[in-house]
């Protein structure tokens, strides 16, 4: 494998190596030792990631790093933290050409892979000094917020570092094709499994300017589906509140919701929505048990909701349109449930799993998915438990 794209600091390594917050869940009735394990909790203390400060020819081994927190578009107390970091490029003539460092970014996230067997899986799970090596490797491929040149772009951006990246972005329909801040929206399609493009839809929960946009989206994209996985308020504002207790309409498009059905971690609200003649229908899964920035107590609340949206997806009357998935900023939650999605079936159709791989995929289309290496560990041990879950099935 290519080498870290930079240099881990001895006091970063310390940060993160810590115990998950989640426990290794069991898979049968019989609570043999064998069948879980018990994690230490996370302390309450916070994790600061690193913001490195990059110049053109800097030697890499002379890096300076300072801590910092990436605050929200209207200057709240820092809300989100992740691995930022902005390579040097150059220039030559009109055209732009990549630093080796970005190009070895790109390489790395084109070709890396770690195939596991079900046996594999589960031994790996169990190593979390195995798992932040690995994760720590990836790079984020964040973009550079000088890639936009869209003014008053800011007002519809949740988190001022977070943007969509803008080969695989979501580009809305506008009326007005001089004004590219209308068509504009914090989303990017992302691949499934085997590569499928536009299986689902990674983006930023709306804030109060981009509801409309929000559900122009849902319906040029004629998503059957929203998977939210944040609360509303968490510290501060992580969500606004974008559907209507009963009936409301937006940019013409009328949205209704007909039951909300309580299950046990989700709340699952049967929408219509309406537009001229055109009736659709809409199902809004909201998770609301994943705290921001961590990891749930257990795996198979997750599991089971990936697999209950799977199955509702056969069922919808749109079969190829994308599954709309967002958190707050729309990488961290939003990666792992999609990429536990793209391992299952991975893990079903072929006895293998190839998390590395899945992430490197995410991150290409947007930069930054699975923000957190507790996040990276909680995908292993929900694959885990989805190998378990096959291996039962099979044998009965």
């Amino acid at each position: 494998r290519p080498d870290p794209p930079f240099p881990l600091r001895e006091d970063r390594r310390q940060s993160v190596s810590r115990q998950p917050s989640f426990t290794y869940s069991e898979w049968t009735e019989d609570k043999n030792e064998d069948d879980f394990l018990d994690l230490d909790p996370v302390p309450e203390t916070p994790v600061f990631d690193c913001v490195m400060d990059i110049k053109v020819e800097t030697d890499p081994a002379t890096l300076t790093v300072k801590s910092v927190g990436l605050q929200e578009r209207r200057g709240s107390n820092v809300s989100l933290t992740l691995d930022m970091c902005t390579p040097g490029c150059s220039e030559q003539g009109f055209g732009y050409i990549m630093s080796p460092r970005e190009q070895s970014a790109q390489e790395y996230l084109q070709t890396a892979s770690n195939i596991l067997t079900e046996e594999e899986l589960h031994k790996k799970a169990l190593d979390p000094f195995i798992l932040q090596a690995e994760f720590f490797e990836i790079p984020m491929n964040f973009v550079d917020p000088k890639e936009y040149d869209i003014p008053g772009l800011v007002r519809k951006n949740r988190y001022k570092t977070i943007l969509p990246n803008p080969h695989s972005r979501v580009c809305l329909t506008s009326a007005d094709q001089d004004d590219p801040l209308s068509s504009y929206i914090n989303a990017n399609y992302i691949r499934g499994y085997g590569g499928e493009e536009k299986v689902y839809i990674a983006t930023q929960g709306p804030i109060v300017n981009t509801v409309s946009d929000f559900w122009r989206m849902v319906w040029q994209e004629r998503s059957p589906i929203i998977v939210m996985i944040t609360n509303i308020e968490e510290m501060n504002e992580k969500c606004t509140e974008y559907w209507p207790e009963e009936q409301i309409t937006y940019e013409g498009i009328e949205i209704i919701v007909n039951q909300v059905i309580q299950a046990d971690d989700y709340r699952l609200r049967l929408i219509t929505l309406k537009k001229g003649e055109e009736v659709r229908n809409l199902k809004h899964y909201w998770y609301t048990s994943w705290p921001d920035q961590k990891t749930p107590d257990q795996a198979p609340p997750l599991l089971q909701l990936v697999l209950e949206v799977e199955e509702a997806m056969q069922s919808a009357e749109e079969k190829n349109a994308p599954v709309i998935v967002h958190c707050s900023a729309g990488i961290g939650r939003t990666g792992c449930f999609i990429a536990t999605s793209v391992c299952c079936k991975q893990l079903k159709s072929e006895g293998i799993v190839d998390i590395l791989r899945t992430t490197c995929q995410l991150r290409l289309d947007r930069g930054g998915m699975i923000q957190t290496c507790e996040q990276y560990q909680f995908v292993h041990h929900v694959m885990s438990l989805y190998g378990k879950q096959l291996s039962r099935a099979a044998e009965e």
